[in-house]
């Protein structure tokens, strides 16, 4: 089960679809496995907040995933999207909200399920995956920018 919370009214009166978005990209993230999550769609200040009690940072971010315990199964955890820093990156990135916003639902998601990128090779197959999961809900390749400015 996929539980979404807008929080913040900037996300439904930009993308009226929000929940719908969220909902096709955590879903195919999470494929054939079986957890609940939790998507709460909020606002930078909020994330701000979350970002420094629990990551020492003092700056809003795109996206937090807090993963619980296996032991807490069925629920898988919970990813909290910050909507100016999404809106803003959009923007930058020359992409449709409901785009960048299903990416990163999917990276969120994945960071339940154990993937991370800590290093270059992890972060190659982290990347591999998400292409692969928003190829099949048909969003472009959220990297294909980035190899084109690095030729």
């Amino acid at each position: 089960m996929i539980e979404i919370e807008v929080e913040a009214d900037d996300w439904a009166a930009a993308l009226p679809e929000v929940e719908a978005v969220v909902e096709r990209a955590a879903t195919a993230a999470l494929g054939r496995i079986e957890g609940d999550v939790v998507v709460l769609l909020t606002d930078d200040a909020a994330v701000r907040d979350l970002n420094g009690r629990f990551r020492d940072k003092d700056k809003p971010t795109n996206v937090l995933s807090f993963p619980v315990p296996e032991s807490a199964a069925p629920h898988l955890g919970d990813i909290v999207l910050a909507y100016g820093v999404c809106a803003d990156e959009a923007v930058a990135q020359k992409k449709t909200l409901a785009d960048h916003l299903s990416h990163l639902v999917v990276h969120g998601v994945l960071h339940l399920l154990g993937r991370d990128h800590e290093d270059d090779a992890e972060a190659e197959e982290m990347e591999a995956e998400e292409r692969e999961i928003l190829a099949g809900i048909g969003v472009a390749d959220p990297y294909a920018a980035d190899a084109e400015s690095a030729d």
